[in-house]
């Protein structure tokens, strides 16, 4: 075999060649290097990516629930080649038009009260800079976050994730965590939603009390956890949180990395609790990542408390000209395009029923939720007792799927549905198609 993609000609390349040559010089994340076999991809369009070989698969992951605007996207390729051209890279201590310009339309879409952009490389990066933003304006040390969560792999935001990948990775100071709610496997023995929610929130103000109202400085929460199962918190528990938060001085931050940019059909999912953070993080769908981007928007309060002291925090490529060039066409897509809006009632109308039905039909599928285009299928081995579905059957349905040419997004015991958000309606009914096929295939009843 050749030694190099250079040695062969582009029609002698196949999946072979190139999962032989990953897996002899990449080293994989979150992995086990001796168990891989990872898919290859040649190359994709819209909702869609295929391998050399031309097999086709509709991609309802998004990757990893990042490309909002679907693969390829001709305006933000566009723009991407443009400024390449005329400006490739510039430190982010000049000032640049699309950087500026990519920080207004950000602020554009945003709540009244925030006019600045902090700019990074993604989301763990992202929160890092939000968590020192808050430390050092409260003077406190203490970070606050649920255990049903994931906020990224470097110092801090891992250990502010909440899943058991911190556990090797605890070498930051100051977080403490807690259960946020979640009714289908309530930490409180709640019977309903409303319960839940109230208890949930005796939990916080209890945690914060017993931690130090005046050592916290900040709530970092995803506004929907993602990774976690897409727990869409119940309508008056951020609002809660927000209380809390002014009650003892608290800056309360929002991880809107994986829900916000359309992903929960609006431009941020906390938008449909009536509730404002402090900080806004976000990264992944604001320019699709076509160029690593991320940023800490800040609400005037914070930019006033910085007006005159020094804000320690820097990066290399804070701002890269071709990611903001990214954004800029992104935003524009999504707003001329009406993307947020289709993302909205995709999950209202086709989405969420479809996976309802779906429910209806197959007993392993303990519970359906989501908004927009961010649901969750969660499988059970029992509807009564709620058993997770065992990690074996789990890597069968991701097999079969994969079969029958769907890519999901799976975590432990959940399907999570998140297509890209410009997904049409079509191939939202040709993916619950295939779902049904292949829970059909492995048998409705409780395995």
């Amino acid at each position: 075999m050749a030694s190099s993609a250079a040695e062969l000609g582009q029609q002698d390349i196949d999946n072979r060649f190139v999962r032989e040559l990953d897996l002899r010089h990449v080293f994989h994340s979150w992995s086990v290097q001796k168990n891989l076999n990872p898919l290859v991809i040649a190359g994709s369009s819209g909702s869609w990516v295929w391998d050399y070989e031309k097999r086709e698969y509709l991609d309802f992951s998004s990757q990893l629930v990042n490309t909002n605007l679907g693969h390829q996207h001709p305006r933000v390729v566009k723009a991407i080649q443009e400024q390449a051209g005329e400006l490739a890279t510039i430190s982010p201590t000049h000032a640049n038009l699309t950087r500026a310009t990519a920080a207004e339309r950000i602020v554009s879409v945003a709540p009244d009260g925030f006019q600045k952009v902090f700019f990074t490389n993604g989301g763990a990066d992202a929160n890092e800079n939000a968590i020192r933003m808050a430390r050092l304006m409260t003077g406190r040390d203490k970070v606050l976050s649920t255990y049903r969560s994931y906020h990224g792999n470097t110092g801090a935001s891992i250990v502010a994730t909440g899943d058991p990948r911190r556990v090797p990775n605890e070498f930051a100071r100051g977080h403490v965590h807690f259960f946020g709610p979640y009714p289908y496997r309530s930490e409180f023995e709640a019977t309903d939603e409303s319960m839940e929610c109230r208890r949930a929130l005796h939990h916080l103000r209890r945690t914060i009390e017993c931690e130090g109202p005046h050592a916290v400085a900040a709530i970092l929460m995803e506004s929907i956890p993602g990774t976690a199962g897409i727990l869409v918190p119940p309508p008056d528990y951020l609002r809660g949180v927000r209380a809390l938060a002014d009650e003892y001085g608290i800056m309360l931050i929002f991880d809107e990395v994986m829900a916000g940019f359309g992903r929960a059909g609006s431009w941020f999912a906390f938008e449909h609790f009536d509730v404002v953070p402090d900080l806004i993080v976000f990264a992944k769908g604001v320019n699709s990542g076509y160029i690593p981007a991320g940023g800490v928007l800040i609400s005037d309060a914070v930019c006033e408390y910085f007006h005159d002291r020094q804000f320690m925090g820097g990066l290399t490529y804070s701002g890269h000209p071709m990611a903001m060039a990214a954004i800029v066409a992104s935003i524009d897509a999504m707003q001329e395009e009406g993307v947020i809006a289709n993302a909205d009632r995709i999950g209202r109308d086709v989405l969420g029923p479809g996976l309802g039905d779906l429910a209806g039909r197959h007993p392993m599928i303990g519970e359906t939720r989501g908004l927009g285009v961010f649901h969750a299928l969660e499988l059970v081995e029992d509807p009564e007792t709620r058993q997770p579905l065992g990690a074996e059957t789990m890597a069968e349905i991701k097999q079969g799927l994969m079969q029958r040419g769907l890519l999901t997004f799976i975590a432990a015991n959940r399907i999570h549905v998140v297509p890209p958000c410009n997904v049409t309606d079509g191939e939202v009914k040709q993916a619950l198609e295939i779902l049904d096929d292949t829970f059909t295939h492995l048998g409705s009843g409780a395995r």
